[in-house]
């Protein structure tokens, strides 16, 4: 079930932006070990109410914004659910908060992100006092053509009693409940919900399956991966090369909420100004070496793109916030010898400085 969602300014708490990614985990955990004896008993009585009001106070001092939802548990009796809600600047501190949970056991199991159900569709959404019943919601469904997402078209006979806010909340929560939420996340493109049944609508139990095909067809052979390569041109009419990792998506690496941006001047390029002569050489060596190095880091970092134009390669990196890499890019640049280098390093969970190439 939803509980306890919030507005601005509810209960005179200030709505607030970024936050360090660790802020209020141990002091949640620690009350969480002090209170669970009162958590415990008010969920055996029944009594969801008073712990909702417990809980939603402990959820406040990791950020107002995070939801959270007491949920069927996949090996305990119940999950304990606290999540960015799609919100991908919270998505990290979701994450760290569930990293730094305790062992599950037979009462609670802890998850950052709203968890498939297989028996979704016998579940009911409440919605402002409505209740619908998701075996009657069906779905249109459509991947455009070299598309690595599917549109989804959302219907239930009751959509038209309800304005468009909640219809969305509606589908939304049906989604995540199909799904999971980091799945919805990765592979569903244009969300719909709509007041007349699509001609091609299936029922929604059939949406686990067409995301399985979809993820089969593009999913790399192991052990490999795959990037693209781009051609465009600058805001100034300068052509413009790129290579991105496909598929390229900030929910497949939740925890990497730092950029790090390495920006190399090469000397030798061409008429447009894209690199020539010994300066391909150079760079090959150069993303070698980085490439190599991150390899080393791989469960915190990876090299996301990299753009070239007008004399300049920039490297875009994400990192773990409390790992090393950027300390380790700053010692790496240094050692190119075509031009100084540069390295400015920012908080950026969304990954909004290569939102072009997400996919």
């Amino acid at each position: 079930m939803r509980l306890f969602e919030r507005k601005d300014g509810e209960d005179g708490i200030p709505r607030h932006g970024k936050v360090r990614p660790d802020d209020g985990v141990p002091a949640f955990w620690a009350w969480w070990e002090e209170t669970r004896p009162r958590i415990d008993s008010l969920v055996a009585a029944d009594d969801i109410i008073g712990m909702g009001e417990l809980v939603d106070r402990a959820v406040l001092t990791l950020h107002p914004d995070l939801k959270w939802e007491l949920a069927p548990g996949k090996e305990a009796a119940h999950a304990l659910v606290v999540t960015a809600a799609g919100d991908a600047e919270l998505r990290p501190l979701a994450h760290r908060w569930a990293a730094a949970a305790p062992e599950g056991d037979l009462l609670w199991e802890f998850h950052p992100s709203r968890q498939a159900d297989p028996r979704a569709t016998e579940r009911t959404v409440n919605v402002d006092g409505d209740l619908l019943k998701l075996d009657k919601l069906t779905l249109g469904l459509r991947v455009p053509r070299d598309g690595s997402r599917v549109d989804v078209s959302a219907y239930h006979p009751a959509f038209a009693d309800l304005d468009a806010d909640d219809r969305m909340d509606a589908t939304l929560i049906a989604l995540d409940w199909l799904l999971g939420e980091d799945e919805v996340a990765r592979w569903v493109g244009e969300i719909m919900p709509v007041t007349f049944e699509p001609i091609d609508a299936v029922a929604a139990a059939h949406l686990p399956a067409v995301v399985a095909d979809l993820a089969a067809d593009l999913a790399p052979a192991a052990g490999e991966e795959q990037w693209a390569l781009l051609e465009g041109q600058t805001g100034g009419g300068a052509p413009l090369t790129a290579t991105a990792r496909h598929p390229l998506r900030p929910v497949d690496h939740p925890l990497f909420d730092q950029h790090v941006q390495i920006a190399v001047p090469y000397r030798h390029r061409d008429e447009g100004g894209l690199p020539a002569g010994d300066s391909v050489a150079a760079l090959r060596a150069f993303e070698e070496r980085l490439s190599a190095g991150l390899l080393d880091r791989r469960e915190t970092a990876l090299l996301a793109v990299h753009v070239s134009a007008e004399g300049l390669r920039v490297f875009h990196v994400y990192a773990d916030s409390e790992g090393d890499a950027a300390a380790w890019a700053k010692e790496l640049a240094k050692g190119w010898d075509e031009g100084k280098a540069r390295v400015t390093v920012a908080d950026d969970p969304a990954w909004t400085a290569v939102a072009p190439f997400l996919t």
